[in-house]
């Protein structure tokens, strides 16, 4: 009978353990997610739901849209979750291997700056979503205003680390009537280094749907004096946008044979 009950009291004890363990497995899992959520504006929010949920797009692992260019098309593939990307065309292709940028030129026919170009469209492309990214701070901005509309929106800053230049701004306006972005105002400071307050304007105003979200079709720069927005300058389209939850292999987005990889100023 003794025996019995040691063992009885033993299972009862262990059975208690396992269970406080779970229950703290649970609350650490539950702590983990209340520090993961971003504590975004609420204008913010309604944006991201008016362009189909921020849940819905981090749903999504791989994103691939093309650029036709006068000479040639950019294909852009891009892993959304770890952000490894890759830009092919005829000519040459690039990409980002989750560390280190790569250049495959074998021609020497491009001639822009790849530690900087790599994933520029893909910030401007996938906007309004990529406002949710970590090290990001809000705050307040006045309404833009444009042919006598107003248009509400947040200032984004990014911390201290956070890419290739954390000193960037930028200001996302929304039209407050459907609360779908309509402009984005940026600076850059990736060449200087230095806080700029020279503002470029992006609008968004050209829409299409892809597996219930709203991306840009796309995307106009618009010519500036100071804060005043004046005509049309240049539009970006982006075709064959495809969304998809299946990932593709590191060894796509690895440096291929015969490419070099390319050294990314850090502001």
């Amino acid at each position: 009978m003794k025996k019995t009950a040691i063992v009885l009291l033993a299972l009862a004890i262990g059975a208690c353990k396992q269970d406080s363990k779970k229950e703290q497995i649970k609350e650490n899992t539950q702590v983990m997610k209340v520090e993961s959520a971003p504590m975004l504006p609420e204008a913010l929010t309604k944006v991201f739901d008016a362009h189909g949920g921020l849940n819905a797009w981090r749903d999504q692992r791989t994103l691939i849209y093309e650029m036709p260019k006068t000479d040639f098309t950019e294909t852009h593939t891009i892993d959304l979750w770890s952000r490894r990307d890759r830009v092919d065309t005829p000519q040459f292709s690039m990409g980002f291997d989750g560390k280190q940028v790569w250049l495959l030129d074998t021609d020497k026919t491009y001639k822009g700056d790849a530690g900087f170009y790599h994933n520029l469209m893909f910030y401007f492309y996938a906007m309004p979503f990529v406002l949710a990214d970590d090290g990001i701070n809000y705050g307040e901005t006045e309404a833009l205003e444009y042919e006598g509309k107003s248009y509400p929106g947040v200032s984004i800053s990014y911390d201290s680390g956070v890419g290739t230049s954390p000193k960037d701004e930028y200001f996302i306006h929304f039209d407050p009537e459907t609360n779908k972005m309509a402009w984005l105002g940026y600076t850059v400071t990736y060449r200087t280094g230095e806080v700029s307050d020279n503002v470029k304007w992006i609008r968004y105003d050209d829409w299409q749907e892809i597996d219930g979200l709203t991306l840009p079709k796309s995307i106009t720069w618009h010519n500036y004096e100071g804060p005043k927005i004046l005509d049309a300058r240049s539009k970006v389209p982006f075709e064959g946008v495809v969304l998809s939850e299946a990932v593709k292999s590191h060894d796509f987005y690895s440096k291929p044979e015969g490419a070099d990889f390319v050294e990314v100023k850090q502001n």
